[in-house]
C-alpha cells in the first residue's frame, strides 16, 4: 500500500510542478496548480483557465503586416516648366 501511495505522490508531482511553473509564467497564480489535485476534472479546469485567460506575461499581438504608405501623387500632365 505504502508502494501506491508513494506512486501516486510522484506521478501528482510530475504533473503539478510543471503547472506551477506555467501559471507563473503565464502571470497568473501559481496556486491554481492545485486544481491539479482534483483528478481530470481539476487538469482540465486549469487548462480552461489558461487557454481563455489574458496573459499578462505575453508582449501584445502586433499586425503580421504593415500598410505600405501611399504612393506619391502623379505629377501634372503636360510637365510645366
Amino acid at each position: 500500500m505504502a508502494f501506491l501511495s508513494f506512486f501516486m505522490l510522484v506521478g501528482i508531482a510530475v504533473v503539478m510542478i510543471p503547472c506551477w511553473f506555467i501559471c507563473k509564467k503565464a502571470g497568473q497564480s501559481p496556486w491554481l496548480s492545485l486544481l491539479c489535485l482534483v483528478p481530470s476534472l481539476g487538469t482540465l479546469i486549469l487548462l480552461y483557465i489558461l487557454a481563455f485567460s489574458d496573459w499578462r506575461v505575453a508582449p501584445p499581438v502586433q499586425a503580421a503586416w504593415s500598410p505600405q504608405p501611399p504612393y506619391p501623387p502623379q505629377p501634372p500632365y503636360p510637365p510645366q516648366s
